[in-house]
């Protein structure tokens, strides 16, 4: 009877730990949300894509970037990253064209944020569903609207 309690207890022990061990990976994965690019929305999203992509500056918005690129310095070219590319400067964001080429234009997960979680899920709690001004002021600060003389609009061509 000894030997069963003992064996009892150590397997309750170790089924703690093990669960305790899931519940900890479980936990890192959903702080571990990858940037997938704004294609890999395209099969769920088909309007929203077909509408972003065609109607946006958004979706095009490195280009915009590597026209100036000629009179920027590296580091001045390398600062507009953090508004026309999906993720730069974050783990698993743009790092550069040739690295990572599905970020390289202002996508989806800029405002949305990364969708790995919500690709394989397909939860909307995985994704970030409702926007708001303070999210566009990331970007679209009163500096930069001075600076480029553009007008922010939530939800403005967006999709």
């Amino acid at each position: 009877m000894k030997i069963n309690l003992l064996y009892t207890v150590r397997f309750c022990i170790l089924c703690t730990l093990i669960s305790f061990g899931l519940m900890i990976t479980s936990h890192a994965s959903a702080n571990d949300k990858t940037f997938v690019g704004s294609e890999s929305c395209m099969d769920c999203h088909k309007n929203e894509y077909s509408n972003f992509s065609n109607y946006t500056k958004k979706a095009h918005s490195y280009d915009s970037i590597r026209v100036m690129q000629p009179k920027l310095t590296e580091a001045e070219f390398k600062s507009c990253f953090e508004c026309h590319t999906t993720g730069y400067g974050q783990p698993g964001g743009f790092v550069s064209e040739s690295e990572t080429p599905a970020l390289k234009n202002a996508g989806c997960e800029v405002c949305h944020g990364p969708g790995s979680l919500h690709i394989e899920s397909q939860d909307p709690e995985d994704i970030k569903t409702t926007l708001s001004i303070e999210d566009c002021n990331r970007c679209h600060s009163e500096e930069r609207v001075n600076a480029f003389d553009f007008k922010p609009l939530l939800f403005g061509g967006a999709h």
